[in-house]
């Protein structure tokens, strides 16, 4: 088995933690791999472009933001991805950096693969596509500025929605617990195959979250009174401006990220210790059987 390591090396413990993965994974039998713009002892150096090709497992070293930009990679690629956490809260990392050693379970096969949604974001301007983007997380639509009101409409099978408010984000069960919760929006088990559409400070006292089947189509058109501009952000990197003639068409992908479990710490459990207890630490170290695949 070979495995590509991806840190960022900005975080707390990571290069440490590099070092040490080296000379561990080959003593339980995997070939590690890293990108040949890092040097460290113990490792094949591959190519950037080619190290998702090479490697059967991509593992991250970092926060939530790392795990989400080789994800997308990842599923692109076909190829399960595995998160550990050196950042403050690690929500989407399976297990922490001290717990390095539950890695000998990818030799043996003791692990589980869950699957995530990802959402498939079409630009088009004057009918004409100028944009496809992939998030995992969440399609943001925001005004340039901070408390400036846009108008925004949501069309679901030719059904119209309209929303005055700072923007919209349009979230994935995984994404539930990023922007969207933080906009008043629902926690939503990512075992859920739908979409959840979150204003961000609705001028309408009754406009409230919606969440809608994964099935569905959604088209947005944006425009502001006012004329500031409007931007499409996908995964918190801004993608794309927004005039009255664009249309932002947001549906489920077929790609889907694989996110590799090494222990049976549940959605509920990571929850109520990531959020609710305020960050802190589980220990449990009890390995799945082998290599079993969960569709979440």
């Amino acid at each position: 088995m070979k495995v590509a390591i991806l840190p960022n090396l900005d975080k707390r413990g990571s290069k440490e933690l590099v070092e040490k993965l080296g000379v561990f994974l080959r003593n339980c039998g995997i070939e590690p791999l890293l990108p040949d713009n890092i040097c460290c002892a113990g490792y094949t150096p591959v190519a950037n472009d080619k190290i998702f090709d090479s490697a059967d497992i991509i593992i991250t070293i970092g926060g939530d933001g790392t795990i989400i930009r080789y994800a997308k990679v990842a599923a692109e690629c076909g190829k399960p991805i595995l998160g550990i956490n050196a950042g403050r809260i690690g929500y989407l990392a399976n297990i922490e950096q001290d717990e390095y050693e539950m890695l000998k379970n990818l030799a043996t096969g003791d692990y589980k693969i869950e699957n995530r949604m990802m959402l498939e974001i079409e630009v088009k301007d004057d009918g004409k596509t100028t944009g496809v983007y992939y998030a995992l997380n969440d399609a943001v639509i925001t005004g340039g500025f901070i408390s400036r009101i846009i108008d925004i409409t949501a069309s679901v099978g030719g059904d119209n929605i309209n929303y005055r408010a700072d923007g919209l984000v349009v979230a994935t069960p995984t994404g539930s617990t990023a922007y969207s919760m933080s906009a008043g929006g629902p926690i939503i088990d990512p075992g859920m195959d739908c979409v959840c559409i979150t204003p961000i400070c609705s001028f309408a006292l009754a406009s409230k979250p919606i969440i809608l089947s994964g099935d569905n189509e959604i088209i947005f058109r944006a425009n502001s009174r006012k004329k500031i501009d409007i931007f499409l952000t996908v995964d918190g990197r801004r993608t794309a401006g927004i005039k009255p003639g664009t249309e932002v068409i947001i549906k489920k992908s077929s790609r889907v990220v694989k996110l590799v479990r090494l222990n049976e710490r549940s959605f509920y459990k990571t929850l109520a210790v990531k959020f609710f207890d305020q960050g802190g630490v589980i220990r449990e170290r009890k390995p799945f059987g082998k290599n079993t695949s969960n569709n979440q």
